[in-house]
């Protein structure tokens, strides 16, 4: 074996979120297994050399990166339709539920399903914690009060289905692109977790948050998969093993993170509005035609795999 063998790893957000510090802790995780056979190059935000969020996943598949993280919604889900189960709202009663079937049956049959059919080895999944509404007009609360706001959104259309059904506007756009807009004041609201929010600076243009956790968000660990597959199988299982102890430390992260933020973000004047269990139930019913509209068109098992065991 010719060493030392490079990766580059790369991202879509600052050095210091969790998914930027779960990369230095695979980093590190792998240096310590490997030491000076592997050398780790990572690249925080791809928004910094000029690319989209989208382009990660096709700079490794063409191998012009060794890994990177990137969410399941964008792109994937429309050529492998087994992955819309985690584009669906309210589909996850919480992070240790989506963290359990990620972990379980389901991860394991959409890893299945993405690397027979694209050049990938997808190593796990983080989290990205569940999506709330940030808009600069008025607290939300009801579905009503999303009534013709232009809201931001991953270019996804089971998410478009889901804000129309509330009555907004949806404007699918790169994350990059949809930050110029809210800073032109071209739009009136977003979905992000909270890290997001603060991370991307969206709180310098939105003043109301609703913790409405409409959809859970992950992030696929993507491998090239030539390259993963010519490795050694002790560089293999270490990879593994680093991309693990990685997941392990971004999800504690993560829970950690979501506290922090939120109390960050009142003390610099945002009003947040969490949620009645009735108001939260009024959002699940109107948005119900999505789900049932998958359950007719994906199949059985996937439903089964989600539910709470």
């Amino acid at each position: 074996m010719s060493l030392p063998f490079q990766i580059r790893f790369a991202g879509y957000s600052p050095p210091y979120t969790t998914h930027s510090r779960a990369a230095a802790r695979f980093r590190e995780a792998l240096t310590d297994r490997l030491g000076a056979a592997v050398r780790v190059n990572i690249f925080w935000n791809v928004f910094d050399f000029g690319y989209k969020g989208m382009d990660l996943i096709n700079m490794v598949e063409r191998g012009q990166l060794t890994m990177c993280y990137s969410s399941t919604a964008y792109g994937l889900s429309d050529i492998i339709p087994e992955l819309q189960i985690l584009d669906l709202p309210y589909i996850f009663e919480n992070e240790e539920h989506a963290h359990q079937a990620l972990d379980g049956e389901l991860g394991a049959y959409l890893t299945r399903k993405i690397e027979s059919l694209k050049g990938f080895r997808i190593l796990g999944y983080w989290d990205n914690g569940f999506r709330h509404i940030s808009n600069r007009l008025r607290p939300i609360r009801t579905p009503e009060d999303c009534a013709g706001l232009r809201i931001r959104l991953m270019p996804n259309e089971i998410h478009k289905k889901t804000f129309k059904l509330l009555g907004a506007v949806p404007i699918s756009t790169d994350l990059e692109q949809g930050l110029a807009m809210m800073a032109a004041s071209e739009l009136d609201a977003q979905e992000n977790p909270l890290a997001n929010i603060a991370a991307y600076g969206i709180h310098k243009f939105h003043k109301h948050i609703t913790m409405s956790g409409h959809f859970y968000a992950a992030r696929s660990i993507f491998s090239h998969k030539k390259s993963f597959d010519a490795w050694p199988s002790e560089v293999q299982a270490a990879v593994r093993e680093s991309v693990h102890e990685a997941i392990v430390f971004q999800r504690e992260a993560a829970r950690a993170e979501e506290i922090q933020k939120r109390k960050e973000l009142e003390s610099e004047g945002l009003i947040f509005v969490d949620l009645s269990e009735d108001e939260r139930s009024s959002f699940v019913k109107v948005v119900s035609p999505v789900l049932a509209e998958a359950r007719n068109r994906l199949p059985d098992e996937l439903f089964r795999m989600v539910s709470r065991q």
